[in-house]
């Protein structure tokens, strides 16, 4: 999600520093944005001019600590768990201006506890962006109980900057989308579990009978089977069992069949993030 986020704001023509724990992550995001904007230059969606422009715009930094120095906004994608949100935050609380919005990716996880312990938890609210991210169109403000609302109005902007359409919830768990999102998608694992029909058949009936673009096993496949289990274990907690994983997502995770990213999740994914079967 973050090269994708990094990819929007440098189109938008914002300077974009790009972090990442691991070595040469930020450099292989860098990369990943240029492979999109190349075959977007080929589709004709996007000039020479542009490609060159946006990538000018981003810049691979090692550091956490240096990364949100004398920035307006600072946007962490990092995965679903809170104590390593909290952390980063307590880092770029001690560097980053006092003024600057802090927003996170996060998709279930509650606002409120990622900003507890910040000197300021009013400038936190949560920017929860949709995979693939330079594609798809809705961006959720979530706004959590402390929010300054000049917070969440600064993140409203910064989402139809990047050419996005908002919508502002509460910080409830699961939100709007996740909440909404996730009943489709357990389901559909359930129906394809008892054999209702094939992923590829359950899959066309949401894009043919309802429109999707997506299918909900191809979807889960898209954003991660670890990522969707996390969720959907979160918020059978905190909102009843009618959450509660199926088994079939409990063992493809323990499996490492996480999707795409892993080559197998619901269906068979090439090297190059094409579908096989």
């Amino acid at each position: 999600m973050g090269h994708g986020i990094a990819h929007v704001a440098a189109q938008a023509g914002i300077a974009v520093r790009i972090q990442d724990t691991f070595h040469g992550a930020a450099k292989a995001a860098i990369e990943k944005i240029a492979k999109n904007l190349a075959r977007g230059v080929e589709l004709g969606k996007v000039t020479s001019e542009a490609r060159d422009a946006t990538l000018a715009r981003l810049t691979a930094i090692d550091a956490l600590g240096e990364v949100a120095k004398d920035v307006d906004a600072v946007i962490e994608a990092v995965p679903e768990v809170l104590a390593l949100k909290r952390e980063i935050f307590a880092t770029l609380d001690a560097v980053a201006p006092k003024h600057a919005l802090f927003a996170t990716n996060t998709s279930s996880l509650p606002i409120a506890d990622i900003a507890n312990g910040l000197a300021d938890p009013s400038r936190l609210v949560g920017m929860h962006f949709f995979n693939p991210v330079h594609v798809m169109k809705l961006v959720e403000v979530v706004r959590p109980p402390k929010a300054h609302p000049d917070a969440v109005a600064l993140a409203v902007a910064l989402v139809e900057k990047l050419g996005k359409t908002p919508i502002t919830v509460a910080d409830s768990p699961g939100f709007a989308s996740s909440r909404l999102g996730l009943v489709i998608g357990l389901e559909a694992m359930r129906m394809f579990e008892q054999g209702v029909a094939s992923a590829a058949d359950i899959d066309t009936a949401m894009k043919l009978g309802y429109g999707h673009p997506m299918g909900p096993l191809e979807l889960t496949d898209l954003v991660g089977l670890d990522v969707r289990l996390g969720i959907a274990q979160y918020l059978a907690t905190v909102l009843g069992p009618g959450f509660t994983p199926p088994q079939i997502l409990i063992d493809k995770v323990a499996a490492k069949k996480l999707g795409k990213k892993s080559g197998e999740g619901f269906y068979q994914w090439s090297v190059d993030g094409k579908r096989l079967a």
